[in-house]
């Protein structure tokens, strides 16, 4: 997959152009079922898959500083999980208000015709865009009669399953109910934080931890609790083998119930790894963040947990 961006004066030649337009957040299954469509359609004409997405999301740029938008991928990983689905190519579009600001006339015949030449668009029914949302499916038929593009519908019953689909799995990591979120995904939900200092208390209780600052402030993050992960470690061009371990977030009501925190405790581990990226995959739930008495009832149920993490991890 060759992904372009903020070089939208360098795109090449596509050839045969079947494109989608979308943020394609999260890229779960129903992501997947228009990914399917889309390179059917370009295998059909002997052509290239074109997707086109945003960044940043519009709605955190229309929105400004009241924005709430909270992702299920950053743009890194949206670009990984899009270019494991096999398509040609990836077009990030740098989205700002000049850009939202375009006519619906403009946007078509400037933004996807002169830039990408289509041969096929495919969109969903209620596709609106250009300046106050006013360009439709209608008019990208009208224009492709006109310029020479053909428009095909992605099936409603499909959009719905997109729009479900997103709903449920940002709900259900809220919720820490990771196997409906899973299940919605396709895979494991999984995010990227850099290893930092903290007070290093987990090994003098026997279960020292990776204390993870996520660089993104719109990733999602699942609800407080105790998760069983897999985990590996990204170092320059390397990445370590895949390992076990347990995951909390929350704010150690036990310690201090000041600062929300994300640690990891990655089993038969012992290695300084600050500074190193930590990617973590969720694979369940284990309990409810909760108060003990002290550190020796923390510690115990540590081993419970571990206990358990490796039971489900296991299986």
């Amino acid at each position: 997959m060759q992904v372009h961006y903020q070089e939208l004066g360098q795109l090449p030649a596509f050839k045969n152009a079947v494109i989608t337009i979308g943020t394609f957040d999260g890229v779960h299954l129903g992501h997947q079922q228009i990914i399917t469509q889309l390179k059917e359609e370009a295998k059909a004409i002997n052509g290239e898959s074109v997707i086109i997405s945003f960044y940043p999301h519009p709605r955190s740029v229309i929105a400004g500083t009241n924005s709430d938008v909270k992702l299920l991928t950053t743009l890194e990983e949206k670009i990984e999980l899009l270019n494991i689905s096999g398509i040609d190519h990836l077009v990030i579009i740098p989205f700002n208000l000049a850009f939202a600001n375009q006519t619906a006339e403009e946007y078509i015949s400037q933004f996807l015709v002169k830039l990408f030449h289509p041969h096929t668009i495919i969109i969903g029914y209620d596709h609106r865009f250009g300046k106050n949302r006013v360009g439709d499916y209608q008019l990208l038929v009208d224009f492709g009669k006109e310029l020479g593009f053909a428009v095909k519908e992605i099936p409603e019953h499909i959009l719905n399953e997109v729009v479900i689909s997103s709903t449920k799995i940002r709900k259900a990591l809220l919720n820490k109910d990771i196997s409906t979120a899973n299940k919605f995904l396709g895979y494991a939900y999984f995010f990227e934080g850099v290893v930092i200092k903290g007070n290093q208390l987990g090994r003098t209780i026997g279960y020292p931890t990776a204390n993870l600052e996520i660089n993104s402030t719109e990733k999602l993050i699942p609800g407080n609790g105790v998760y069983a992960v897999h985990a590996s470690i990204l170092e320059e061009n390397n990445r370590s083998s895949v390992l076990k371990g347990m995951m909390n977030i929350g704010v150690r009501p036990t310690i201090d119930g000041i600062l929300r925190l994300i640690e990891v405790n990655l089993f038969d581990f012992d290695q300084d790894i600050y500074d190193n990226l930590l990617k973590v995959s969720i694979h369940s739930m284990l309990r409810e963040e909760q108060k003990f008495s002290g550190l020796a009832a923390l510690k115990e149920q540590l081993g419970v947990d571990k206990n358990n993490a490796q039971l489900a991890l296991n299986n």
